[in-house]
């Protein structure tokens, strides 16, 4: 079963964290915008307080599928933002929102807006080998916010992923190419990068735009919702 909760009242809008954290890293976000939309947040499988799920990509977004309201706001970040471009293409959704997401993470053949697969998988070597430790040296990178990084610790620490659902999630990040799938999305989407960002570089923003994509660049790293500047994007349509 995976864990999840809903609060706030107005258009539905359901958010979908990255690999390795739980969805209290939305407290923020949900604090700012509980009075304008009925917000619903989903532990990914294996992740904060939810069970794992076997399987990859397609599993996990069955699962999540269950617990997302018809026609809602579908905001994915990081990993999350993978996730739900593979769910965009599933279910109706009234707007797609990316965050520091990329349909195909490490370079290959076909993309030059990804990383090298190298030093992402230095990252998730540390990760595997201390979780805890790991993640609260990368958010201590991308907050100058002392409360609200010591937030995000106290959640780390309380809820770490499982081995399995890291080796999924590390599998469903390396090997996915979603390019294709992205280009089919027909409803309005909008992508929010860092331009300090390390993992998803910023030079993804005129392939964006060239696939009909609103896209805000802030001068943050990869949790651009953390920043004070960060903003849901509008509901509009690119032709």
């Amino acid at each position: 079963m995976l864990w999840h909760k809903t609060i706030g009242k107005g258009p539905n809008l359901v958010l979908l964290h990255g690999w390795g954290f739980s969805s209290d890293i939305f407290q923020n976000l949900i604090e700012k915008y509980k009075k304008s939309y009925c917000i619903t947040v989903i532990d990914l499988p294996g992740h904060g307080r939810s069970d794992d799920v076997d399987g990859g990509l397609e599993s996990w977004c069955e699962e999540l599928i269950q617990f997302i309201p018809n026609k809602s706001i579908l905001l994915g970040w990081s990993l999350g933002g993978l996730l739900s471009i593979y769910i965009a293409t599933r279910i109706q959704l009234e707007h797609l929102i990316l965050v520091a997401a990329t349909p195909s993470l490490v370079n290959h053949e076909n993309w030059k807006f990804g990383i090298n697969s190298e030093i992402f998988h230095q990252f998730a070597i540390n990760l595997k080998n201390d979780n805890a430790k790991t993640l609260k040296r990368f958010v201590g990178l991308q907050s100058k916010d002392k409360s609200q990084i010591l937030e995000i610790y106290e959640a780390i620490q309380k809820y770490p992923t499982t081995d399995k659902a890291l080796n999924i999630g590390l599998d469903i990040l390396l090997n996915s190419d979603l390019q294709e799938l992205y280009k089919k999305i027909e409803i309005p989407k909008s992508v929010v990068l860092g331009s300090l960002d390390t993992l998803v570089p910023d030079e993804i923003e005129d392939w964006y735009k060239g696939n009909k994509t609103q896209t805000y660049l802030l001068r943050s790293g990869h949790l651009p919702f953390l920043d004070k500047t960060f903003k849901l994007p509008s509901r509009k349509s690119i032709k």
